[in-house]
């Protein structure tokens, strides 16, 4: 009989468990599913369009249109000047669309005024998911504030980690050096391919002011896919705005991925286009 109640009893229980089960599934629908991605480069110009003027609205528009969950830009201002306002970009950006952000400055330099904050330009994430971990690496640059640049380390690489819906997904954002010999373009390639942890669902996009022929770079196409390669159509040709004539903005993921649809965006918000693309994340069984 008592064996009985307990039969009984442990039937009860998982009658009123299966509901809350059933109710807290619903709740998560995406827990088991695999969740498609849209990531974004986009060297924004300091919100500067093709027509010479500024309007961070534009960029704005630009990204939520796109529909891009997580975006790499660069050629952010913070505070920096004029040619912005004064505005603090990574703030508003993440405002207006209601984004996780990250900021990782370039040059970190003293106000016009002393009461005023710090000027700063550099690279930002902004992201749909929220960013766990983040850091400013450095690497190799030759600074365009110095009278006479020495390379040397410095900082605006950032690396992130972003919780998408349970799934780890790492992203390094950067701008390579745009003069025309390629020293300090290799030496940052070999700094970001130390850093760039070896770990799948893993993005490195930036503006690389190299095309993809370029000698620098291939030790990026060896070890990352790109993904206008796996999924592009046409040239992907990126700069300037007006009339693209070189592809020199990328997206490379871990070779655990396979992006699924890559496009370059059409806007007139910066004079360069915005590249994004796909990717189905897969959850580990």
């Amino acid at each position: 009989m008592k064996n009985k109640a307990i039969v009984i009893f442990i039937a009860l229980l998982m009658i009123l468990i299966s509901p809350m089960t059933t109710a807290a599934s619903e709740k998560d629908p995406d827990k088991h599913q695999d969740i498609t991605l849209n990531v974004m480069t986009f060297n924004i110009h300091a919100g500067i369009g093709s027509d010479g003027l500024y309007d961070i609205d534009h960029t704005a528009e630009t990204i939520r249109s796109s529909g891009a969950d997580v975006i790499g830009l660069q050629e952010v201002d913070v505070n920096w000047g004029y040619r912005s306002n004064f505005e603090d970009q990574v703030e508003y950006l993440a405002e207006k669309l209601d984004m996780h952000a990250f900021f990782a400055p370039i040059y970190n330099q003293d106000p016009l005024n002393e009461e005023d904050p710090r000027r700063k330009y550099g690279l930002a994430v902004l992201s749909k998911y929220p960013i766990i971990n983040s850091e400013n690496y450095e690497i190799t640059r030759l600074s365009t504030q110095d009278a006479v640049p020495e390379p040397s380390p410095a900082p605006g690489f950032p690396g992130v980690s972003i919780n998408v819906k349970g799934i780890n997904v790492s992203l390094y954002v950067t701008h390579l050096d745009y003069r025309g010999d390629p020293y300090i373009r290799e030496m940052q390639v070999d700094d970001m391919l130390s850093i760039i942890s070896e770990q799948k669902n893993t993005f490195l996009v930036g503006d690389m002011n190299a095309t993809p022929d370029a000698p620098e770079l291939q030790p990026l196409f060896n070890r990352f896919n790109d993904a206008w390669n796996e999924a592009g159509s046409g040239d992907g040709y990126t700069y300037p705005e007006t009339s693209p004539e070189k592809r020199i903005d990328y997206i490379f993921t871990s070779q655990d991925l396979s992006p699924t649809n890559t496009q370059v965006i059409d806007t007139e918000a910066s004079d360069h286009l915005p590249v994004m693309t796909e990717v189905l994340l897969t959850r580990d069984n």
